[in-house]
């Protein structure tokens, strides 16, 4: 992978209002740490990052940092994160990552395909990218920015999986070599598509409880209904018939003792 000139300079304004007027001067808050020396605080031009952002196509840049006035003014860096702003994209902050040139690390490269696959265009398959970047581990040097896979001999059903990728000499795969990349599927028919559409659209069952009361019964009895707009009888119960017209509340039954008249004597 080549690398990028950068120019930097210390940062001398701190915390969040010296990060404001850094941007108002067209100038980008950054850090820079890594394993030979302590995290530090920079400043970059915001015009020479939108350059540097344009060519580093793949996401991955390799930047030779030249800090201005540091006693360490030559560094190999990695952007490791750039921070946007939410609404107007424009860069806010940058990480940098300081490695050693035989320092071996790990990245997300992108795999992209060259050609025309011989089973789409004369068996009509679906060419299926199953992993747009994968792992890859070496030195900066030797990092490659994209992998190009040629596809112009696979046929529907063929797949190209990890292991089978070309990668330069002294960098490593990371990860499962047996998982596919790319591969070649036949072209699904009319019938498979359109039961897929109905298993999709067909409504699921809903299953419908009826709740019931701590006596077993379903329900309550349904009370007497009675004419529009009219009240129910005086006397009538919540949830018990009013009694009909004419009848007379029934006398206490035998055994059944009448409450006692105010200032009567219990004998």
């Amino acid at each position: 992978m080549k690398s990028v000139s950068l120019n930097a300079s210390a940062r001398l304004l701190g915390r969040r209002a010296g990060a404001k007027k850094l941007r108002a001067n067209g100038r980008i808050p950054a850090v820079i740490y890594g394993r030979q020396a302590k995290p530090q605080q920079l400043e970059i031009s915001a015009k020479e990052l939108e350059d540097l952002v344009k060519r580093g196509s793949s996401g991955i840049l390799l930047v030779d940092l030249a800090v201005k006035d540091d006693a360490r003014p030559k560094r190999l860096a990695m952007v490791q994160e750039v921070q946007h702003h939410p609404l107007s994209g424009k860069v806010l902050h940058l990480d940098f990552h300081e490695i050693a040139e035989d320092e071996k690390v790990t990245v997300m490269v992108p795999v992209e395909t060259v050609g025309e696959a011989s089973g789409v265009k004369n068996e009509g398959g679906v060419l299926e990218h199953v992993l747009f970047k994968v792992r890859v581990r070496g030195t900066a040097k030797e990092l490659p920015e994209v992998l190009h896979v040629d596809v112009t001999a696979m046929k529907i059903g063929d797949s190209i999986h990890l292991g089978e990728l070309k990668v330069p000499a002294g960098v490593e795969l990371i990860g499962d070599k047996n998982i596919p990349v790319i591969t070649v599927a036949r072209p699904r028919t009319e019938e498979e598509e359109a039961a897929e559409a109905a298993a999709a659209a067909a409504p699921g069952e809903v299953e419908m409880i009826k709740e019931k009361k701590e006596d077993g019964t379903e329900g309550a009895a349904p009370a007497a209904a009675g004419k529009p707009g009219e009240k129910p009888a005086a006397g009538a119960e919540k949830g018990k018939a009013a009694p009909a017209a004419g009848e007379k509340k029934a006398a206490p039954g035998a055994g059944e003792k009448k409450p006692a008249a105010p200032g009567e004597k219990k004998k």
